[in-house]
């Protein structure tokens, strides 16, 4: 199960199922649901559930707090409500070009393997054992077992665009079953390749002579028909079903309603499919003959700079969700040629994760980090890094650096000797069962694997044990608390070391507990303090980096060099106004000096909409520090001294 998808599944349950679900967003901290009927949720029962700090209801929304992880639980609950009465809005060009193209890729990339990821791995996993199996003579390649369990892991591979027909259909808000079709028509076997090889002869060859020669047994209507094998394949069908996502949005405003119902899924399929088959599908697959052949030319003139570029940064792909740009390179190569030697390059970085979070765990006095690390780094055994990478190695700059160069030695090391997996496969440990060819048994490419993994183990093992110390001192540090002997003032605490935000903004200052949304005044998502600014002008408050910009450009994730991590939500439901009025001068991971300006906003403006622009300011990492200390000041100006976090 997907890691937030049982809290999904509670959530809309909780809420009053999907056909209670209206429409759906979210900002920096919470869901805000639009409800049929708001009076069928249970507070109290959500409440209660791990994962959700608070419920509100606000402004005609029925709000669910999450916190950090919103993003990742809005993913889960949107494939759950999508099957409503009124879906949520398809997915528009304006939109789509808001996000930079690369950007824009990625994301439709992630979005439509996501689903298919754990039966995508079960067949990979089906296939690695029987490979395993038949190397181990339990069995032959043409005895019985053998065929079956091959079908159950091959087919899903083979029929790869009825799968991505469905998701890609789900993401560009077409009928589900129209992207079914358009991919079983894309693995029609009459119109295969191979088919057409096997029972007639060439009209002519395009391109003859070129890396992109292609042999045309068919015409429609006098319109080359060039030959190409879909079975398997990744972009084609994306592409189509996209194209389909226009053509239907066109005909559903043109067609009667009275034919709607057949007229428009029948004029669908077959506009984009002829489109698709005489155009879209062989501009994708030659797009990706020639992303494959460019990055097999960088491999081939420095195949250990390669491994050592392409593993070093994988984690730091990862992060920022880039990694999904190189999977379809991936699938490519596994399904064209029998083998990946790219993505392989980087297998070792899952090991040395691990071995960091084993080695954090033997060094560290922190109960709760211990709490932390042992389920990381069972996840990790089994692929999953995610939990170490953001909850240990990532806040912890020299352990993630140690380990992007560790892991970049091991990708050369793979680089080298031509280190290969053979079909697709589980992640962490099963990912062994993908390195026996069919074709040459042995164990010499599993040895490989093998060695690098051992040394990426070992290297970020020991250099952890070197270069880790506990983030905070235990009690027994020689830290102490001198109470004064007034009652109404605050413990006077004295600490070895302290971390200070300036004010980003010139304004009063009001006490968080005051602030007119319970989220932040009961301190649910951690301490801090608010300000009712006066310009409309957003500073940095400390030498740091963006880590979150919010796509309304109200609210900032900031996290300083010394690692306190703030969240500044400007106004309150802002959110609504999707931007209006806000200019925001930086990006995420853009590393920021204090004084630097982050934002202008329009504080008139807003407040004619109908919207406070009072500030919060929240330490998300409260628990990082003995104390958050707040300003004594009424008023404050831009870099004035607003909090300081003891440890």
């Amino acid at each position: 199960m997907r890691k937030y998808q049982q809290l999904a599944e509670e959530i809309v349950k909780t809420v009053g199922g999907s056909e209670n679900v209206l429409d759906l967003t979210h900002c920096m901290t919470r869901l805000r649901f639009q409800l049929r009927d708001d009076s069928l949720p249970n507070d109290e029962v959500l409440k209660q559930m791990d994962g959700i700090v608070s419920v509100m209801r606000s402004g005609g929304q029925y709000q669910v707090v999450i916190g950090n992880h919103v993003s990742e639980v809005y993913s889960e609950v949107t494939q759950l409500t999508k099957g409503g009465e009124k879906p949520t809005a398809p997915i528009t060009d304006k939109e789509i070009k808001k996000k930079k193209p690369f950007d824009a890729f990625i994301d439709v990339v992630s979005n439509l393997f996501q689903p298919i990821l754990g039966i995508l791995c079960a067949a990979g996993m089906l296939k690695g054992f029987n490979i395993l199996f038949n190397a181990m003579g339990l069995y032959t390649a043409d005895s019985g077992a053998y065929m079956i369990i091959n079908a159950m892991g091959d087919a899903l591979f083979m029929f790869l665009p009825v799968f991505l027909g469905y998701t890609s259909a789900n993401k560009f808000k077409v009928q589900p079953f129209t992207g079914i079709l358009i991919g079983l028509a894309m693995c029609y076997p009459a119109i295969q390749l191979n088919t057409l090889a096997a029972t007639k002869e060439p009209l002519y060859t395009l391109f003859s002579g070129t890396i992109l020669s292609s042999p045309v047994y068919l015409d429609v209507f006098g319109i080359p028909l060039i030959g190409m094998n879909y079975t398997s394949t990744v972009l084609p069908v994306i592409i189509v079903v996209y194209f389909a996502s226009k053509v239907q949005r066109v005909l559903d405003k043109i067609i009667p309603s009275v034919i709607k119902f057949f007229i428009v899924p029948m004029l669908t399929v077959f506009i984009s499919l002829t489109l698709g088959f005489l155009l879209i599908g062989p501009l994708a697959n030659y797009g990706s003959e020639l992303i494959a052949q460019g990055i097999f030319a960088v491999r081939d003139a420095s195949p250990l700079v390669a491994g050592f570029l392409l593993a070093s940064l994988w984690q730091i792909l990862m992060v920022f969700g880039l990694h999904w740009g190189i999977i379809p390179v991936y699938i490519n190569n596994i399904t064209s040629l029998g083998f990946d030697n790219v993505l392989t390059m980087a297998f070792a970085t899952t090991f040395s994760q691990m071995a960091i979070t084993l080695a954090v765990i033997v060094k560290t006095k922190d109960k709760n980090l211990k709490a932390l690390g042992i389920p990381a780094a069972v996840s990790a055994l089994f692929g999953i890094t995610e939990p170490i990478v953001y909850g240990i190695t990532l806040p912890r700059k020299k352990l993630f650096i140690m380990s992007c160069i560790v892991s970049g030695i091991a990708g050369g090391f793979y680089g080298f000797y031509n280190f290969r997996e053979f079909t697709f496969g589980g992640l962490g440990i099963f990912e062994f069962m993908t390195m026996f060819d069919p074709e040459n048994p042995g164990i010499r490419n599993l040895m490989i694997g093998i060695i690098g993994v051992v040394f990426a183990m070992v290297a970020s093992f020991v250099l952890t044990l070197f270069l880790f110390k506990d983030d905070k001192s235990q009690p027994s540090s020689g830290k102490t608390i001198n109470v004064s002997s007034t009652p109404e003032s605050k413990p006077e605490l004295k600490s070895e070391k302290k971390h200070t935000m300036h004010s980003p903004m010139n304004g009063e200052v009001v006490p968080i507990k005051e602030v007119q949304d319970e989220a932040f005044s009961q301190e649910l998502l951690g301490r801090g303090i608010a300000i009712k600014p006066v310009t409309g002008e957003l500073f940095a408050p400390f030498d740091g980096k963006v880590v979150t910009l919010f796509p309304t450009k109200h609210a900032f994730g900031l996290v300083s060099d010394e690692g306190m991590e703030v969240l500044i939500h400007i106004g309150f439901n802002t959110v609504r106004l999707k931007g209006k009025y806000f200019e925001t001068f930086v990006q995420e991971g853009d590393v920021v000096k204090q004084g630097q300006k982050l934002a202008e906003f329009n504080i008139a403006e807003i407040e004619r909409e109908g919207y406070s622009v009072e500030t919060p300011m929240i330490v998300t990492n409260t628990d990082s520090y003995l104390e958050i200390i707040e300003t004594k000041g009424k008023q404050v100006n831009a870099g004035d001294v607003l909090l300081t976090g003891l440890i």
